[in-house]
């Protein structure tokens, strides 16, 4: 296969002028049944996430988990050396003694949670993600300077060829490409 050959299409992406454009088309397209809907900004925009229904985060749950098992482990590998492989009676207190694990199971708890966030983070983003097919249209590049683009994936139930690009060009953008893979 040709590695310039382009195969198969990814979706429609329209271009924007400005927010407001931009808004109005998530909202559209969320209205209208599209659930497969990306939006491309030169900044954040709050509204724009919330039109195209993305409200909620795996990432805490992951956050959550990482904690309980980083508090586990430091607390079972203190057990283990002080109770089971290593005892040492030292000024006749218990060998769990479990207030002395504290400071040890609260810096693992950190420490596995905070890594557990990272990897969260870059894994439910699809990070580091090198190649993505928007990156074959053009004028995408204008993405991060001062346009705003809207795509819809071919994925989605709702997208039709013809009935998509219609309905994008419904909000008046500067023009709608399609996006090939």
């Amino acid at each position: 296969m040709d590695p310039g050959r382009r195969v198969g299409l990814y979706g429609l992406v329209a271009e924007f002028d400005n927010s407001d454009q931009l808004l109005r088309a998530a909202k559209g397209s969320r209205a209208d049944g599209y659930r497969l809907v990306d939006a491309f900004t030169p900044y954040p925009i709050e509204e724009v996430s919330e039109a195209l229904g993305h409200h909620h985060s795996k990432l805490p749950l992951i956050v959550l988990i990482g904690g309980i098992l980083g508090a586990l482990g430091g607390f079972f590998l203190q057990y283990w050396v002080s109770v089971i492989e290593y005892p040492l009676n030292i000024g006749g207190r218990p060998l769990n003694s479990w207030v002395s694990f504290i400071p040890v199971t609260f810096e693992c708890t950190v420490l596995v949670a905070s890594l557990s966030a990272v990897l969260g983070m870059l894994a439910l983003n699809g990070l580091p993600r090198p190649y993505h097919p928007l990156f074959n249209e053009e004028r995408f590049a204008l993405a991060s300077r001062d346009r705003y683009f809207l795509c819809i994936k071919k994925l989605d139930p709702a997208f039709d060829r013809e009935g998509t690009r219609k309905f994008l060009e419904g909000f008046d953008p500067i023009g709608v490409y399609e996006v090939e893979n």
